[in-house]
């Protein structure tokens, strides 16, 4: 290129000192532009600029001072990518990724092989070497759910704990719970057996977090603002309401019918609302005031999740672990995230959000908001992808919900999970981090979902 390039360069030479010596004022060099630096993971994600309401509910459920509350925020925005692009490289031998500490400054990755744990280093994380990749615990909670039978609120709680290497069993007694690890034919040297008497239940008495009424007569809430072509609606627990049941606001004004609805087995639904309700991306906070979503990136085990719900308002804690089982009396419930933010009856479908992530619509739980407990959640990126939805987002609308391309291409409004590959303009990507795609996240743009490849 510069050798096919050199004659024209000579002539401009020699134009330049021509001006030069007839006494007219040369032009000044021109710099190339500095090319644009890439958004950081925080700025993709806006974790970088938090609202003050989920700053004061950290603060206050968390104990954490506003900078360490702001840090954090950043720190495990980074952490997502950075584990992501460690479970890409790692493939088979990947056995999970968790965050840790008051700001989330420690990123841990397992692996299955020492030899993985300079590159470990090398991407920006602490190596833990175990013994069980995380597809084989994977492998055995499926069987463990297989194994239950009818309402199994013995065995009321099954999930991975990637920090400990184990699929855990939540049991009223350690009998119950050898009675279904022997059912299911898994080996009992990878579960953890947790007794306890707590019982998850729907919470059932029926913004985001604003109250809704099903059928005049039970009480649920908000979760996040969706649309589905023009029609406008939004997400919520699909033990609210089935199908077809009509729906007023928390003024009480009609406001739409329940247009699909799973329970048990997921526990998802999606209102489609008349013309006089207009989806938002806004989620009530503390003190009334609005949380805005910008994506819905899915959260690292370990980070920081504050929820929002018509009973007891808006609370935080953290993500225990994702892609739980819960049984409840009414039947299991597959694929929740445990958390320990409380709930009471009432917050059902109410929205969870990790700095401004979208992350789920409360499904149940245990205890509540006076002397603490569990809840579980059903994440809304799977809710999203069932439904064909698009969540509405403070940055614009995702894009039109879009089938899965099976030429490769990558579309906005499509839920792509980790490992995804995508091609646009003739580029490969590979996806780091779970989350709706969106129009300002094209994949060149957006180096905290996408690897270039």
């Amino acid at each position: 290129m510069v050798h096919r390039h050199a004659s024209a360069g000579c002539a401009a030479l020699t134009l330049l000192s021509a001006l030069v010596l007839t006494g007219l004022p040369a032009a000044a060099a021109v710099e190339p532009p500095a090319p644009t630096p890439a958004p950081s993971a925080a700025e993709t994600l806006g974790a970088n600029k938090p609202s003050p309401a989920v700053l004061r509910a950290l603060k206050r459920d968390l104990r954490l001072t506003a900078d360490q509350a702001r840090t954090r925020l950043v720190n495990e925005a980074e952490a997502g990518t950075r584990a992501g692009r460690l479970q890409n490289a790692l493939g088979k031998r990947f056995a999970g990724a968790w965050v840790s500490g008051a700001t989330s400054a420690d990123l841990t990755v397992a692996t299955t092989d020492a030899a993985d744990s300079p590159a470990i280093e090398a991407g920006g994380a602490r190596p833990v070497v175990v013994k069980t990749p995380l597809q084989d615990l994977k492998a055995a909670k499926a069987k463990l759910d297989a194994a239950v039978t009818g309402a199994a609120l013995d065995t009321p709680v099954r999930y991975i704990d990637v920090r400990t290497n184990r699929v855990t069993v939540q049991a009223k007694s350690r009998a119950a719970a050898n009675t279904l690890i022997a059912a299911a034919r898994v080996d009992s040297a990878i579960v953890d057996v947790r007794v306890s008497a707590d019982q998850p239940r729907a919470l059932y008495d029926i913004r985001g977090g604003d109250a809704f009424y099903i059928d005049g007569t039970a009480r649920c809430s908000v979760g996040f603002g969706v649309t589905k072509g023009t029609q406008q609606g939004f997400a919520t627990a699909g033990h609210c309401g089935k199908a077809g049941a009509k729906t007023t606001g928390f003024n009480q004004v009609a406001q739409g019918t329940f247009q699909a609805s799973v329970f048990p087995g997921r526990d998802m639904a999606w209102v489609g609302v008349n013309s006089d309700w207009t989806a938002t991306p806004a989620v009530k906070g503390e003190g009334g005031q609005d949380v805005q979503t910008a994506g819905s990136v899915q959260a690292l085990t370990g980070a920081a999740v504050c929820r929002s719900g018509s009973t007891t308002g808006w609370h935080c804690g953290t993500i225990e672990q994702h892609d739980t089982s819960v049984t409840y009396a009414e039947g299991t419930i597959d694929g929740v995230t445990r958390t320990t933010v409380c709930a009471e009856p009432g917050d059902s479908g109410g929205s969870y959000i990790s700095g401004a992530q979208a992350q789920g619509v409360t499904s149940g739980g245990s205890g509540d908001c006076t002397s603490g407990g569990t809840t579980f959640y059903q994440p809304i990126n799977p809710l999203l992808s069932t439904y064909g939805l698009t969540l509405r987002t403070s940055t614009g609308q995702s894009g039109t919900t879009a089938p899965e391309d099976e030429s490769g291409g990558w579309a906005a409004g499509q839920v792509y999970e980790v490992g995804a590959r995508v091609t646009l303009d003739g580029v490969s990507y590979e996806c780091l981090q779970p989350h709706q795609a969106q129009a300002a996240w094209q994949p060149a743009l957006a180096p905290a979902l996408w690897q270039r490849v």
